[in-house]
């Protein structure tokens, strides 16, 4: 089978395309390398998969969705992975918002309209459990409502409505999946756990944005990639919408009593205020998941945690 992989280089992009790539698939993997981070790392993450067995059936492409001729980019495709886009809620404020609006809400459009006129069988769209905000209960169903505290959120949970919206009116096969606080190795450098191992085995500080107590459900990076290939395969409804959280649910304090323990020493911290857009809380239902992509995740904390630090150590 011929796949689109959009975000080829990011942290979970690169792994899906190692996997794809594993079990058999022709892949054309996307890029346009936007500054959010260093480029050399998102070329180290692609590099990986380049070098991995299989690699002969990897199109590397450098492309913008925002301008590139999406349907040329399509032709022969028959799914798309779109993990492509500005993360991160922090810089979605102030100026810093049209690259979100541009990355998320047009890029997404555009792809949309490009899957209609190819006739793409599938398009699995990465969304954001920041759709959610601060929810009203937990573990938060997909038919909650969705209420985000960031612009980020915000971009996330439009480009979702545009899934339905070309679901509703012209059939576009979409499937929406939204991750819950993703890591592992290649983790991107500015989120918690990257810089919480890297501070601990430098002996630095850790930068802690509030009190240590909010709770996240994270998600380990192979579980998030399974849950892309059964979105990709499986035969449900255009536009739903699917939860992938990891069944970690724990609080910043907590997981960084793992990551001292992972490291046999105290973590020295930086205690900083909560930084604003962050929710308080997190934690999906995965029954939808579990019940229509035959999906869970299979990776604890301590053993995914595990896995990222020994790739911050080589």
């Amino acid at each position: 089978m011929q796949v689109l992989v959009t975000g080829a280089a990011g942290f979970i992009g690169s792994h899906l395309v190692e996997a794809l790539v594993a079990r058999g698939d022709v892949v054309r993997a996307v890029d346009c390398f936007t500054p959010y981070y260093d480029r050399a790392v998102k070329e180290a993450n692609l590099a990986a998969a380049l070098g991995a067995p299989g690699a002969e059936r990897i199109e590397r492409v450098d492309a913008d969705l925002r301008v590139a001729d999406l349907p040329a980019l399509l032709d022969g495709v028959e799914v798309v992975y779109h993990l492509a886009g500005q993360p991160g809620v922090r810089l979605s404020w102030a100026d810093g918002f049209a690259e979100y609006d541009s990355h998320n809400i047009l890029a997404t459009q555009r792809l949309l309209e490009a899957c209609r006129a190819t006739g793409t069988r599938r398009l699995v769209f990465a969304s954001s459990s920041s759709v959610y905000g601060n929810a009203e209960r937990y573990p938060t169903l997909e038919t909650d409502t969705p209420r985000p505290r960031s612009p980020y959120g915000v971009t996330k949970l439009a480009a979702e409505f545009l899934c339905r919206t070309y679901a509703d009116n012209w059939g576009v096969p979409s499937v929406v999946l939204r991750y819950f606080t993703v890591y592992g190795p290649r983790q991107r450098p500015d989120m918690a756990f990257h810089r919480l191992l890297t501070a601990g085995v430098r002996g630095e500080p850790f930068p802690m944005y509030g009190d240590g107590s909010q709770v996240r459900e994270f998600t380990y990076v192979g579980d998030v990639v399974a849950a892309n290939l059964a979105a990709g395969d499986a035969d449900v409804a255009p536009a739903e919408v699917f939860n992938v959280s990891g069944g970690s649910a724990v609080s910043l304090a907590e997981a960084i009593g793992v990551a001292e323990d992972l490291l046999g020493g105290p973590i020295a911290l930086d205690r900083r205020d909560a930084a604003p857009g962050d929710a308080y809380r997190t934690g999906g239902s995965i029954d939808k998941a579990r019940s229509l992509l035959g999906w869970a995740p299979v990776t604890g904390l301590r053993d995914g945690m595990a896995a990222e630090l020994a790739w911050l150590q080589r």
